[in-house]
């Protein structure tokens, strides 16, 4: 069964979700909506109507799945709008832009019985889908810590845009970029219990942080580090490391996450797997392997599955609820930040 699935939102995120679904042998588009004339041009290129709303959509006739890539304090009453309309619905990152209205969209999507996912595309990497299969085989043992690394530098121009609102509060990296990592570890390594955080501005000097340095407890006893920038001459970012993103110079020999446990560790994105063979001891050798992988491209892998969850045949791999733990946690981390001390994430 090929799904029908609408697409809201025409900019940079909205049209790609659009190619892939184009792309996809199991769903077709079935619109674009967007309230700016300028998304006539997306549409008649695909052949499909154009709406201004998801209650003229709706109206018009029902899709079988619709996806949310409009601005983030839009996506709680779109996502609601989808509930009540009875249609499964992706809401791209994060699921809202506070947690007590993500919980209304991620409680009301569970009452009505309706599959609300969140966009949160790296789920759906190979790589992170072997690193998890690896993790949870046990031949790291139990887990103990975890480091992690988004260190890039966004170029000056970033900041002028849009009259410069990323120079003040809520513009920085732990709002814009820490909340793909959380969810990655949150994905590998399990809940997130307990967050503390440092942050600076010292080098641009502008009201907002450029960097940030984090320690996570996680539900399960490991303990993790992390240490966020926008200002950092480094690789070591899940976008330079990856390959995923062919935007990106790609440095192949670097990792961002190192996860240890008590007979192995992974590093990622290289899949280097190191594990005891028998005796656990800093004098005893460790035997080297790397993990195969197939490549593929997460956004494509997504559509994927959200045309298998319309159908009824999975379960999300990435839940409405996944989004509102990962948002908890990057509101601790900003709350760690703000007052000095350890912030226990909501549960």
């Amino acid at each position: 069964m090929t799904v029908r699935i609408a697409v809201v939102g025409a900019g940079l995120i909205g049209r790609r979700h659009v190619e892939e679904i184009d792309a996809c042998a199991d769903a077709e588009l079935a619109a674009v909506v967007d309230p700016f004339d300028a998304a006539d041009e997306v549409a008649a290129r695909y052949s499909v109507p154009r709406y201004a709303t998801l209650a003229e959509l709706f109206a018009a006739g029902r899709p079988d799945g619709v996806i949310l890539a409009t601005p983030n304090q839009l996506h709680v009453d779109g996502g609601l709008e989808c509930v009540a309309a009875g249609v499964p619905v992706i809401v791209e990152k994060p699921i809202g832009d506070t947690v007590e209205s993500a919980t209304r969209l991620v409680e009301a999507g569970e009452a009505a019985g309706v599959p609300v996912l969140t966009g949160h595309h790296r789920n759906y990497s190979p790589i992170m889908a072997r690193a998890r299969e690896t993790i949870r085989s046990g031949a790291l043992g139990d887990l103990v810590a975890v480091n992690g690394t988004a260190l890039f530098h966004k170029p000056d121009d970033y900041f002028t845009v849009g009259g410069g609102w990323r120079t003040q509060p809520g513009g920085g990296p732990i709002l814009l970029n820490l909340i793909h990592e959380v969810n990655n570890l949150l994905s590998l390594v399990g809940d997130i219990v307990r967050v503390q955080a440092v942050t600076s501005n010292a080098t641009r000097g502008f009201a907002v942080e450029d960097t940030a340095a984090m320690i996570f407890t996680f539900a399960g006893g490991a303990l993790g580090t992390f240490l966020l920038s926008d200002t950092a001459a480094s690789p070591r970012s899940w976008e330079q490391t990856s390959g995923e993103n062919t935007s990106y110079d790609g440095f192949a020999d670097e990792d961002c996450y190192h996860i240890t446990g008590t007979r192995g560790s992974l590093s990622v994105p290289t899949m280097r797997l190191r594990v005891y063979e028998g005796e656990r001891s800093w004098w005893a050798p460790l035997t080297s392997s790397v993990v195969d992988l197939d490549r593929s491209d997460p956004l494509a892998n997504q559509i994927a599955h959200f045309a298998a969850v319309i159908r009824g045949e999975q379960q999300p791999i990435c839940s409405g609820r996944d989004g509102l733990t990962t948002l908890k946690v990057v509101d601790a981390v900003v709350e760690a930040a703000r007052t000095s001390r350890p912030v226990d994430v909501a549960r």
